[in-house]
């Protein structure tokens, strides 16, 4: 996966920055269209984000807007050749539709990256297995390119220069056995790994919390290091489309952040390795109480849980987060 800023993003940026250099400089679009001698359609689908624009075109514009600051200039030229760009996830374009190609572009250029799941662990948090698990409910036919981009994504957390991550999940999260208990094994014990990392923090909400703010809504919010980019607020929808908000809508994303905090005020990180352990524990126990001929091909002892060859788990060191 690339470093910085993802083509789309970059795009965004452009548009809303051409936008308001014009609205500044006191031009309708039909003006600009006319001076230019351009049809109103292709200035609309500029600052639309529909179209790149080429280096000509962009100096042609700033030059009729009065942008002559030359450090402002090449942030806009930077902006524009990395707008043009070929995107890391254009090869799953055939199984990421137009939302979630969205999501995967915020994701890439986010600075700081908050997740509530209140169902299923998070998609930079799963294992293979798991993500096979959740995404074969989703799409039989692609679900190998799925399982890949999942994957592919998990990159950004150990990259150079990698996102701040703070996951949130219910406990109803860690105590599902999903695809057995030995995959779902597996996938704690990751989750227990990736908490460790210096940049990511991973809260559990144990039971006794009860209900809180947005229990129920599965959302992610992203913040950018650019102070021009607004937070993204990216939730699920209950068919699992995902619905981006930003600016002052109904749901904004400092509404998100503002449950996302106080979420974190009942749900301490030093409290996750033993939730985890406890789950892991109970796993553990439901793999033992499985009798021979009943494990089914995915619960089935293999390599992959050579950590554990004898069954027995090491407590969980507590977590750096």
């Amino acid at each position: 996966m690339p470093q910085g800023q993802d083509p789309m993003v970059a795009r965004r940026r452009l548009k809303d920055a051409l936008r308001r250099q014009r609205e500044a400089a006191g031009f309708t679009q039909r003006q600009v269209a006319d001076e230019m001698d351009w049809s109103p359609s292709k200035l609309i689908r500029i600052e639309a984000g529909q179209v790149a624009v080429s280096t000509t075109d962009l100096r042609a514009l700033l030059q009729h807007y009065g942008v002559v600051d030359p450090v402002r200039v090449a942030a806009l030229e930077a902006l524009s050749r990395t707008a043009r760009e070929r995107a890391w996830w254009s090869n799953y374009r055939n199984v990421a539709n137009a939302d979630l190609r969205a999501f995967l572009g915020f994701e890439t250029s986010a600075s700081i990256i908050r997740n509530f799941e209140p169902l299923n662990v998070p998609g930079l948090l799963q294992t293979r297995e798991y993500a096979r698990e959740i995404l074969a409910a989703v799409d039989q036919q692609s679900i190998d390119e799925l399982v890949d981009l999942r994957m592919e994504r998990q990159e950004l957390l150990t990259r150079d220069e990698a996102p701040e991550v703070h996951f949130i999940m219910s406990q109803a999260v860690i105590e599902r056995v999903a695809g057995g208990p030995r995959v779902m094994r597996r996938q704690l014990r990751h989750i227990a790994r990736v908490a460790a990392y210096p940049n990511v923090t991973v809260r559990i909400v144990p039971w006794t919390v009860g209900f809180f703010p947005r229990y129920r809504v599965a959302y992610t919010v992203f913040e950018f290091p650019d102070a021009e980019d607004p937070a993204i607020l990216c939730r699920e929808g209950p068919t699992g489309d995902i619905i981006t908000r930003e600016g002052p809508l109904e749901d904004t994303p400092n509404d998100y952040l503002a449950s996302f905090w106080e979420i974190e005020r009942e749900a301490p990180a030093t409290d996750t390795p033993a939730l985890l352990q406890a789950a892991i524990d109970t796993m553990t126990r439901l793999i033992g109480e499985a009798a021979p001929g009943s494990l089914t091909p995915v619960d089935a002892p293999d390599d992959e849980d050579e950590e554990d060859p004898d069954g027995q788990e090491e407590p969980l060191a507590g977590s750096s987060s």
